[in-house]
This record gives structure tokens, C-alpha cells and sequence, in this order.
């Protein structure tokens, strides 16, 4: 091996070794967010988007186009209600959307190529077009589906959470105490989860001026989820029609616990369907083998 190309896989393999630590110290990084009570609390995003981001502003004449103003809205409500908001912007995720085919789908191309060159008769070399457009097609999705599922799984802790706080809120608010201070007490004996994170932040709206209807509305209107709309509808509407507090928190108690309940029924009786598929590819073949291995290999054996 000559001396050029000793050094040519150094310089190769130097390369290699910053992109490696470049990516671990990124993906090091802790990222936060600020809420409402001026404490920072933990969002994890995935390692790509971190790396990606320093480049959006690349992409901003482009999405400021009218066409992405779409987009850029729906992308901003599902941030701010999937916890995001001050990590990443509706614009940033849209650019992100971009930048993550252009650059892991290159980086998948010349994978992909890689392993065709390597293995001529391989699938890689045969089916070259069809994986790249997959990748491509996969990554453009990415954002997105990671969005979704962030935004789920809040939803999904605040539908689990909301009956045991409107308990505990009917509780304090029928002992004597009045609903805000009933939420403040809440706020600081609980952990901190995505439903408390909301309720500190709708009683900062109040203490700052607003009125107890409006920050209902924009907890409503901010987090989107069902149960929780339900609850601060019904709560605007105990306000504009004068009726007790605790008796609206008690009847939307029950029937979210009620819901809970049903929503639990669904589930065991989906959980026998559920069961069919591996008990098919799994128990059943295996039972067949240890029932019938031995019958057909005194069958075989017999034969010959």
C-alpha cells in the first residue's frame, strides 16, 4: 500500500472520528423547556432534529412562502400542545421536514449504493430505486410521525391524570376552598406531569389578569384534548350560568371515570383479537412440532 493512500484513509478515518464525536456531544445536549412558573422542565427531541437545526434558517425564504402557511399553523398548535413550544417553532418544523430527506436520504442513497457495490447480487444493487424513494419517502415522514406521538402520549397522560385531580378539586372545593387556590394547592403537591404543567399555566393566566373563562378557553383551545375541552366547557359554562363549582367538578368526575371505564372494556374485550395473530405465528407452530415432531419421525423412520 503506497504512502498516499495510507494517508488518504487518515485523513478518511479523522473525517469519520469528528463526525462520531460531533454527533455524541450533540447528542449529549439536554434540551428544555420554560414553564409558566419560570421553571425549566426536560423535552427530549430526537438526536437528527438537534443536529438539523442549526440549519434551518437556511430554509426560511422558502417556507415564508404563502404555500407553507398552512403547514406552519398546524405545525405550531401541535407543538404547543405536545409540550414544544419555545423548543421548536411551527417554521422550524417545517424546514425540518426539508431538511431531513434531503440529508438522510443522501446519506441512505450512498448506503444503500455502498452495500450494491459490495454485494452485486443483492437486493440493494437490484432494488437501488425503489429503497432510496422508500428512505426518502420515510424520512420526509419522520417529523411528523414523531410529532404525533409526542402529542398522543401528552394526550394520553392527561386523559389518565384528569379524574384523580377533578377529585381531588371537587374535595377542596366543597371543604370550603375557592377553585383557584383549589388549583393552586393542587399545582404544588403534585408531580409535575403534563396535566399540572397546563393547570400552572392556566392559573398564571389568571393571575396576571385574566379571567377564569378565558384561561378555561385557551387551556381548551392550547391542549385540544377531549376530556380536558369537556371539563373547561363545562366550567365556562357553571360561570356564565351561575351554578357551584363543585357540583360541576363532581358530574364531570364521574363521567370521565365513567369513560375511563368503558374505555378499559374496549380494550380487554379487543385484547382476544389482539391474541389471535401470535398465537397463530408463534404458539401454534410450536405446539405442532412438539405434538406431531415425534409421530412423523417414527413415520420417516417406518418408511425408510
Amino acid at each position: 500500500m503506497s504512502t498516499l493512500s495510507i494517508a488518504i484513509m487518515a485523513v478518511w478515518a479523522l473525517f469519520a472520528a469528528g463526525i462520531v464525536w460531533y454527533v455524541a456531544d450533540v447528542a449529549k445536549d439536554v434540551t428544555y423547556v420554560t414553564l409558566a412558573d419560570g421553571r425549566r422542565q426536560e423535552r427530549s427531541i430526537p438526536v437528527v432534529f438537534k443536529l438539523l437545526l442549526p440549519f434551518v434558517g437556511n430554509l426560511d425564504r422558502i417556507v415564508s412562502r404563502p404555500f407553507f402557511r398552512k403547514q406552519i399553523e398546524t405545525a405550531d398548535w401541535m407543538l404547543v400542545a405536545g409540550g414544544y413550544e419555545g423548543l421548536l417553532s411551527g417554521r422550524e418544523f417545517v424546514a425540518l421536514k426539508m431538511l431531513c430527506p434531503l440529508v438522510q436520504g443522501v446519506a441512505w442513497a450512498l448506503l444503500i449504493a455502498l452495500f450494491g457495490a459490495i454485494m452485486p447480487d443483492s437486493p440493494f444493487a437490484s432494488g437501488f430505486v425503489p429503497l432510496v424513494l422508500f428512505g426518502f419517502v420515510l424520512f420526509y415522514l419522520q417529523p411528523m410521525l414523531w410529532l404525533r406521538s409526542s402529542l398522543k402520549k401528552r394526550h394520553l397522560s392527561i386523559m389518565k391524570s384528569l379524574p384523580f385531580v377533578l377529585d381531588i378539586l371537587t374535595l377542596s372545593v366543597e371543604a370550603g376552598m375557592d377553585f383557584i387556590s383549589a388549583l393552586q394547592r393542587n399545582c404544588q403537591s403534585r408531580k409535575l406531569d403534563p396535566l399540572n404543567e397546563e393547570l400552572l399555566r392556566m392559573t398564571k393566566e389568571i393571575q396576571i389578569g385574566l379571567s377564569r373563562k378565558e384561561a378555561l378557553r385557551n387551556m381548551a383551545d392550547r391542549v385540544r384534548q377531549s376530556d380536558l375541552k369537556s371539563v373547561a366547557f363545562a366550567l365556562i359554562q357553571a360561570d356564565e350560568l351561575g351554578v357551584s363549582i363543585g357540583a360541576i367538578l363532581r358530574i364531570q368526575s364521574e363521567q370521565l371515570r365513567s369513560r375511563r371505564f368503558d374505555r378499559a372494556e374496549k380494550l380487554a374485550h379487543e385484547a382476544p383479537t389482539k391474541m389471535l395473530g401470535p398465537l397463530m405465528l408463534c404458539i401454534f407452530p410450536a405446539v405442532f412440532i412438539i405434538l406431531l415432531g415425534p409421530v412423523l419421525s417414527q413415520a420417516m423412520k417406518g418408511m425408510l
